[in-house]
């Protein structure tokens, strides 16, 4: 299968060289370089048997696709090689991920000296789900296995649900070697309005706090809160290694725009956690389906605890995308304003919004004749929102979320082709968003709405390439 037009083919994220693509898996770094898998089906642009796409990178923006590194070969995985993570162990990559069958999921593992030759472990399935009938699993959803290592011990926690469907859970396995997995607990089950299923599970050490980030499913819409069909949010709290209970806080939303689930977070070799999404919500129309690809992942992230609560802001090497610059410093302005180079499909912009005497403004981008994405600003009520009725081609509605008060605002704002990535406060509050403007709708305007705009600073920068473009006949 072959991209046919390239109109909202990404520039910088990543994406399938053509067909569908989902979940982010197995993001790792291995061998000097980062690695990035993703739910691919290449036959063509919507969901199908599930393979395991495969993306590298040297530096975390440029990256290049690698050959299809797991594919649905086995009795065992036979309707799909469902979401998973990777390790490193003595300098081999070892892949775990979920076979899919009628009636049931499995866990099952690949490894490679070289990370691109995938060899599937002769033994597989590594891991059933357990009948033990003292045990309230529901079977059928038993996936999306994520590994990490604590002393000389490997754990696994593997997304489930109660046997009535009713509660989301997460699993916790434990092994000496990787090949042989005991099940240990039920290491979190949802309470309240946290979800029926849990699906893409995470759990990690974010500076002295253990995070647990998935994606539940079921989540009750309440007021303006979890519009969409699913969410991906966090707990933070403590796992106890030795019960096998994660005792944690309250549930909280890591995005809140319309197109963002299953992320994955690793550590690099610095010591930071990153994490990358999948930059679409499920069962939403993705209008780019007519030119032969689906499915985008988002920028990378980093991932912090901040004053009780995680934080995602951009990594810092996206600063190595910049081509041209174009800088503003106090500006005060009353009527809608344009900028000399502010504008483009593609690009990066940054800016520190002074709240003290800005009451509220709008900023409209992927302008055209007839289109636009909207970001609006109450600090009345302190309500952040992002339309995108008139966006162009795809689907329409708005999403928004409260800020607390404050004398300055900071946003970071990332435009490709087909999205729209919008970082509040350091990515204190983050908004993920896929749009479909025509390539000529590149206008950005700024528009006050109650007396003075404010900014004291504004850069704009134009981006290069991060991903190899399709070659269309």
């Amino acid at each position: 299968m072959r991209v046919t037009n390239t109109r909202w083919y990404p520039k910088y994220h990543i994406a399938a060289p053509a067909g569908w693509s989902n979940d982010t898996n197995g993001l790792c770094f291995y061998k000097g370089q980062y690695h990035c898998f993703y739910q691919h089906h290449p036959h063509s642009a919507q969901w199908g048997q599930m393979h395991w796409g495969h993306a590298v990178s040297d530096d975390l923006i440029r990256w290049k696709h690698l050959p299809i590194a797991l594919a649905p070969t086995n009795d065992y995985d036979r309707d799909g090689c469902f979401s998973g993570s990777a390790i490193e162990k003595d300098g081999r990559l070892y892949l775990f991920y979920t076979g899919n069958i009628p009636n049931e999921q499995n866990q099952n593992m690949a490894f490679s000296d070289d990370g691109v030759h995938f060899e599937k472990y002769e033994h597989n399935p590594v891991i059933v789900a357990p009948d033990d009938k003292d045990l309230d699993i529901f079977r059928p959803d038993f996936r999306d296995p994520k590994v990490w290592q604590r002393g000389d011990t490997y754990y696994m926690v593997i997304g489930s649900r109660t046997k009535d469907k009713m509660r989301g859970q997460a699993l916790l396995y434990e092994s000496e070697d990787l090949y042989d997995w005991k099940f240990k607990s039920v290491m979190m089950r949802a309470e309240g309005n946290e979800g029926d299923m849990a699906e893409c599970v995470n759990l990690a050490s974010v500076e002295g706090k253990d995070v647990m980030i998935f994606s539940p499913q079921g989540i009750k819409r309440v007021g303006n809160m979890y519009k969409n069909l699913f969410q991906s949010g966090y707990f933070i709290g403590k796992l106890d290694y030795e019960t096998g209970i994660f005792v944690h806080g309250d549930f909280e939303l890591l995005d809140y725009g319309f197109d963002f689930y299953a992320p994955q977070i690793t550590k690099i070799p610095d010591g930071r956690t990153i994490m990358i999404g999948w930059l679409q919500s499920w069962f939403t129309p993705m209008t780019e389906d007519v030119d032969g690809w689906a499915g985008l992942m988002t920028v990378p992230r980093e991932v912090h605890v901040k004053n009780g609560k995680v934080v995602t802001p951009p990594i810092k090497e996206l600063a190595g995308l910049r081509l041209s610059e174009k800088s503003f410093d106090n500006l005060v302005f009353y009527e809608d304003t344009k900028f000399d180079g502010v504008e483009g499909e593609v690009g990066e912009l940054v800016m520190e919004i002074d709240l003290t005497e800005t009451r509220a403004f709008e900023i409209d981008l992927r302008v055209g004749e007839e289109e636009k994405s909207v970001i609006t600003y109450d600090d009345a009520i302190h309500l952040f929102k992002f339309n995108r009725d008139k966006a162009g081609a795809g689907s329409d509605g708005e999403r928004e979320v409260k800020l607390p008060p404050a004398d300055t605002m900071n946003l970071h704002i990332f435009l490709d082709r087909s999205s729209i990535e919008i970082f509040i406060n350091d990515g204190e509050y983050v908004l993920s968003n896929r749009v479909y403007p025509r390539s000529d709708s590149t206008g950005i305007v700024f528009v006050p709405q109650e007396g003075a705009f404010k900014i004291d600073s504004l850069k704009f920068y134009t981006l290069g390439e991060g991903i190899p473009q399709p070659v269309v006949d």
